[in-house]
């Protein structure tokens, strides 16, 4: 595989994370006026940076976000490996009490390395893993050095981790702010950590 460096966008603010509904995989909202300022200030700090290849997932406010910076003809392609965990039956309700005792019981599982564990009959991180190592292939084996992918918060901690070779109950380790990005670098077939957490464009 070529060395590549590969720049890992979350999306844009959404009604949904605004009013801290639940919005994983099965909900596809698109961005607000913050999600889309957010957006323009991402590509404004990429404005140096010459992208061979973007990747989005398969909903629509990771295309949306790239689309407010995006227009100079750079390929972009859509992995739904890069989706946002599925929340399952939990999937576009508002956070009640009992909602958030069910993902703090779920998240404090995986933090155990329960990892099989679900919210509400959605996906597992293993599930989610799975899933990302299939897509990572594809970016891998794409043209040029540079990449970005544009995706989803507890997605991105997912990916973080399995990468850097972390086990996956580390993954809360990798916080993360709407138009937040890291930094991998790939050389001699291993990932390694740039930049963590990038924020500072969205001050």
């Amino acid at each position: 595989m070529k060395n590549k460096t590969i720049y890992i966008l979350r999306h844009g603010e959404t009604d949904f994370n605004k009013k801290g509904m639940v919005q994983g995989r099965g909900v596809n909202a698109s961005l607000n006026d913050t999600g889309r300022a957010q957006a323009r200030k991402a590509g404004n700090a990429f404005e140096d940076i010459q992208f061979d290849h973007v990747f989005t997932s398969a909903l629509i406010r990771t295309h949306e976000t790239v689309g407010e910076f995006m227009n100079n003809g750079t390929p972009v392609s859509a992995l739904d490996g890069f989706d946002e965990i599925s929340w399952g039956n939990q999937e576009g309700k508002e956070a009640s009490y009992d909602a958030k005792n069910l993902y703090a019981d779920t998240v404090n599982g995986w933090r155990r390395g329960e990892l099989h564990l679900n919210v509400g009959g959605g996906e597992s991180p293993i599930q989610v893993m799975e899933r990302q190592q299939k897509a990572m292939e594809k970016v891998l084996e794409a043209d040029g050095e540079n990449i970005l992918i544009c995706m989803h918060g507890r997605a991105m901690r997912v990916l973080l981790s399995w990468t850097l070779n972390y086990p996956l109950n580390y993954m809360d380790g990798f916080p993360h702010a709407n138009c937040s990005y890291y930094v991998l670098g790939y050389r001699r077939d291993s990932f390694f950590l740039k930049d963590f957490n990038q924020i500072e464009h969205l001050v």
